[in-house]
């Protein structure tokens, strides 16, 4: 393999290491802790790892866009872009939703910690009995 073959490898490589580094943080993140923000921006990061596990196939080094001219034979496949573009739409509105109910969570109990959401719930006479 010649020096150009080997960079050429570990750039294609690099973007599937930050894809699973961000996994790992994200899901660490979602796993370790009781902060109901903390669990939001956590899925936010894996959410993102996600994206980019979906876009890194999807150019091709030496590719163009996929519009037919002269001089041109090798493509990139716009698809996974396009699917992207739709999944972070989603992703913004169910983060949205999710910060909606982090707000309603913290008005109905005071706290937005697990730990004490949970206590509160296991209280005799707590919130999931008196309502």
């Amino acid at each position: 393999m010649t020096d150009s073959a080997v960079g050429m490898t570990l750039g294609g490589h690099f973007t599937y290491f930050i894809t699973i580094f961000l996994m790992m943080a994200g899901l660490f993140i979602v796993i370790a802790r009781g902060n109901l923000i903390k669990n939001l921006v956590g899925l936010g990061i894996f959410q993102t790892s996600v994206y980019l596990l979906y876009i890194a196939p999807g150019k091709l080094v030496g590719g163009t866009a996929p519009i037919l001219a002269a001089g041109f034979t090798v493509y990139s496949n716009p698809l996974p872009h396009v699917l992207i573009l739709t999944a972070i739409v989603v992703g913004v509105a169910t983060l949205a939703l999710g910060l909606a109910l982090v707000v309603r969570i913290r008005e109905a109990y005071g706290s937005i910690e697990e730990d004490e959401i949970l206590a509160l719930d296991a209280q005799p006479g707590g919130r999931a009995q008196a309502e």
